[in-house]
């Protein structure tokens, strides 16, 4: 659809558009003002009108906004959906020349600022494409620590002790997790022999980050067994004796739930693997020895690929 009213077709002016959406005239004028959110088609006089694109955008909006986004998020979502042919900034985010080329993290925190926003608007698409671009233009690891963790990150924290809101985390969660899934090759020839068994420690929550591992290796062409689903600690030994891995990753993000005791469980019998610790939740002064800290993502999959085939960092 075009960005305004093409010629020949009908077009409102301010007053019947905002009885349309049930606004007063002069909430259009703002967000014309404010947000560059206002007519397109110029008439003889100094009256400007609607053409069908300027509703269908203003209607975006206002889903937006009826699913909780401020009036800014709102406005950048409507303009992000349907663009326009010169598009005016929200007053909170000034405008980029457009002969100047793209900054460092410039493109991260572009994309980061569109997926919280069809986030706040509850529009699964837009978070779906969203997410897809990200992957595809920085990578696994780059999307995750750029754009994902952050907007994850800043999600929980405003609705932090309040239900009001969480579903848009929640929304959020499930389609990262499927975008990672969707993200990680099957791999026919993996060159480690032996997987890399990647899982939480119990009673973890945050277990999104050893998806984002799975998918990272997978992208070197390591295999991995995943448990995304924190496992008891006896189901886990069991996991590693049955599964004979070459590596085995854990992951803990909260300190109350890394105990370095379960790194003495799965190493028991007679198969050697080696074994690391992933995530802030780890205390470097209370592993064993045997045990190697990983700082983070970027830091794990490098030192994996290191590990079992020599490549990497």
């Amino acid at each position: 659809m075009g960005s305004g009213a093409r010629e020949g077709e009908p077009t409102l002016p301010v007053a019947s558009v905002a009885r349309r959406l049930g606004v007063a005239p002069s909430t259009l004028r703002t967000w014309d003002r404010r947000y560059g959110l206002g007519p397109s088609r110029h008439t003889d006089g100094r009256h400007r009108r609607y053409g069908s694109s300027d509703i269908d955008r203003l209607e975006l909006m206002q889903r937006a906004l009826l699913r909780g986004a401020s009036t800014a998020e709102a406005a950048r979502y409507a303009l992000q959906q349907m663009p326009r042919a010169e598009i005016v900034p929200p007053a909170d985010e000034p405008a980029t020349p457009a002969h100047s080329a793209p900054a460092d993290g410039e493109v991260p925190s572009r994309l980061a600022r569109r997926l919280s926003t069809a986030a706040l608007a509850m529009d699964v698409g837009a978070v779906q494409r969203m997410l897809a671009e990200a992957l595809d233009e920085l990578g696994v690891l780059a999307a995750w620590s750029g754009v994902v963790e952050p907007v994850l990150t800043a999600l929980g924290a405003r609705w932090r002790g309040v239900s009001a809101g969480a579903e848009v985390e929640y929304l959020l969660a499930e389609c990262v997790y499927a975008a990672l899934v969707r993200a990680t090759p099957v791999l026919d020839a993996p060159l480690n022999l032996r997987p890399v068994l990647l899982a939480c420690v119990p009673e973890e929550r945050d277990t999104m980050p050893v998806y984002a591992l799975a998918a990272a290796l997978a992208g070197r062409r390591i295999g991995a067994q995943l448990f995304g689903v924190p496992l008891p600690a006896e189901v886990l030994a069991v996991a590693v004796r049955r599964s004979a891995p070459a590596a085995v990753v854990l992951w803990a993000h909260r300190r109350d739930a890394a105990d370095p005791r379960l790194f003495a469980r799965v190493s028991r019998g007679r198969q050697r693997s080696r074994l690391f610790a992933c995530g802030p939740g780890w205390d470097v002064a209370t592993l064993p020895d045997k045990v190697e800290l990983l700082a983070d993502l970027p830091a794990a999959a490098g030192r994996v690929e290191h590990v079992l085939v020599g490549a990497g960092r």
